[in-house]
């Protein structure tokens, strides 16, 4: 298990889209914080690059090396090797090599401009996005054989979690407007892991008023100790869960 690791992230490191991913990255984080005066402000500017590039390259970039790795993934299940082992292998590799890609990338230069609670948050929840995200991408390669299939549920499911879940949700606001939803939206907001990393940046920006009227009650669940423990460990799930479920797919799958 450990042999396949290593080759898959040595391979990985060696990828121009991964170095490519981290120059990107790291030259819009230096010029963003080299334009602010004020680190909060650079923090929330490169908030939406961590909620939308960050789990859009993570899934886009998984599911299609999956699909060109799929001979070597056919000989690695020729060989004595348990399938479950083959599997985890693959996406400690490919999380691992898009992990550092984004440390290196966003989390150093967050880290040095904006040393703190707010620079951690930022940095640990882009990291977590990322293992979710891949592990995602594991789940929709192990749906389908088919690449363009694969990358098109992949596609889906990114565009779901960053722009159309959040129209069902101001859908659900306006319809129920005249019902306290507040809390029912603490449990909507656990339904998505980028919601998730939104509200725990936000909050330790102090800037929970971008939330809207559900701004207090965010505040109260999200905001202590407890909460963030909780969320991070709804974040977890949500790596757990498509991993799991990719590995059950793969071991019946039909090579």
């Amino acid at each position: 298990m450990k042999k396949i690791i290593k080759y898959v992230l040595l391979d990985l490191l060696r990828n121009r889209i991964i170095i490519a991913y981290t120059l990107f990255l790291a030259v819009i984080s230096l010029s963003v914080f080299n334009l602010e005066d004020n680190p909060s402000k650079g923090i929330l500017s490169l908030l939406n690059l961590v909620l939308i590039i960050v789990p859009l390259v993570s899934i886009i970039f998984s599911t299609i090396y999956v699909y060109n790795a799929a001979e070597f993934i056919e000989l690695l299940v020729s060989q004595p090797l348990r399938r479950v082992n083959i599997w985890l292998s693959i996406f400690t590799g490919l999380a691992s090599s898009v992990c550092m890609a984004f440390l290196v990338g966003c989390g150093i230069p967050v880290l040095i401009y904006a040393p703190g609670d707010t620079g951690l948050m930022m940095t640990a929840m882009g990291l977590l996005l990322t293992i979710v995200f891949v592990a995602i991408a594991l789940l929709a390669s192990a749906l389908t054989r088919d690449k363009a299939k694969g990358i098109g549920v992949a596609i889906l499911l990114w565009f779901y979690f960053t722009l159309i879940f959040d129209g069902i949700v101001l859908f659900l606001l306006f319809q129920f407007m005249d019902y306290p939803m507040e809390k029912p939206m603490v449990v909507f907001s656990c339904l998505n892991p980028v919601d998730l990393a939104r509200i725990l940046i936000l909050l330790k920006l102090d800037m929970s008023a971008l939330m809207g009227a559900t701004s207090a009650v965010f505040r109260s669940f999200f905001g202590n100790q407890l909460g963030i423990v909780i969320t991070i460990g709804v974040m977890l799930a949500w790596a757990v869960t498509p991993l799991w479920w990719s590995v059950r797919k793969f071991n019946r799958k039909d090579l």
